[in-house]
């Protein structure tokens, strides 16, 4: 167990170089990873019932405790996100399918990964994973929504079957995974260590399918998907900032908050987008789990060295 335990460390800590080469490799041997591509919803669920294994009652109480800085997080997540994928889909005229994908990778809440991005950077820790709990739970409403209003223009959206499968491969997970920990705390304990592995191998496995499906449309069309989902990212950290900034929240708080905005739940925005759309439309969520968890350890590392207390000190006598 010891073993599995560094190996899952290891695996959290080089996910992003791991998501690179199982893009790489699965580029160049596609057929290899073609078989894959059935089981995304299923390997989606299991990443959400790990989820669920982590998620405690205490997560959902600053929600009630201090919900000024929830409600702006999660509100900033689902205009910021959603509004800017439009507007870069419409500024880089992308295709139907690719615009579509890009405007579903923006509707989507906030990923698991952000939580680790914003310890790291030193932000408020309890902050992110309210956001990231509470924009998880709402998904089922506001990700169909948005793509219904936004993205309709592109390609048709069903969002009574988007909602029904947002319930299926995240809701219904997460509270399994929820249960098992409540009811079976000790086995849970022993065994939760190894949880980060079990959802980095799934999510890799989701990569190397998509990328597989799209090895074509990689090579014709992925500088320019890689350019949306870096301005998209961009935007969203400096955006998610800015507002917590302007709305005058700590220097913890924006950190949590531009990170949360700013990386989405990409492993989500592939499985809808492979079930309601089209492998093509998958291509911005792909470049998303890739970038997103290389942009994330940039931004954290870059404020680790910058204390919030300090600033916020600064900042107090300014005024």
């Amino acid at each position: 167990m010891k073993t599995l335990e560094k190996i899952s460390a290891l695996a959290g800590k080089y996910f992003a170089v791991l998501v690179i080469i199982a893009a790489v490799i699965s580029f160049i041997f596609p057929f290899a990873f073609l078989v894959f591509g059935s089981f995304i919803t299923l390997l989606l669920g299991v990443v959400m019932f790990g989820m669920g294994l982590t998620l405690k009652p205490v997560d959902f109480k600053l929600i009630v405790t201090k919900p000024l800085p929830v409600i702006i997080g999660i509100a900033a997540q689902y205009t910021i996100m959603p509004l800017v994928a439009f507007g870069i889909a419409y500024l880089l005229r992308l295709p139907p399918e690719l615009a579509a994908g890009l405007v579903l990778l923006g509707s989507v809440p906030g990923g698991t990964a952000s939580n680790v991005m914003v310890y790291l950077a030193r932000g408020n820790v309890a902050l992110s994973v309210a956001m990231t709990s509470f924009s998880t739970m709402l998904a089922p409403i506001m990700t169909p929504l948005l793509l219904y209003l936004l993205a309709g223009q592109w390609l048709p959206v069903n969002p009574v079957a988007m909602f029904l499968s947002i319930i299926q491969v995240i809701i219904i997970p997460i509270i399994l995974g929820f249960l098992v920990q409540r009811f079976f705390p000790v086995a849970v304990e022993k065994s939760i260590a190894v949880v980060p592995l079990i959802s980095v191998t799934a999510i890799l496995i989701i990569v190397t399918a998509v990328t597989a499906a799209n090895a074509a449309n990689v090579a014709s069309a992925g500088a320019l998907v890689f350019a949306a989902v870096f301005l998209h990212n961009s935007f969203g950290l400096f955006l998610g900032y800015f507002t917590a900034r302007l709305i005058g929240l700590n220097e913890n708080d924006r950190r949590a908050i531009s990170i949360e905005v700013g990386m989405q739940n990409s492993g989500l925005g592939v499985s809808l987008a492979t079930t309601h759309f089209s492998p093509l439309a998958a291509l911005p969520s792909v470049w998303g789990a890739i970038w997103h968890n290389i942009s994330g350890p940039i931004i954290a590392t870059i404020w680790a060295n910058k204390s919030p207390d300090k600033r916020d000190v600064k900042l107090k006598k300014a005024n």
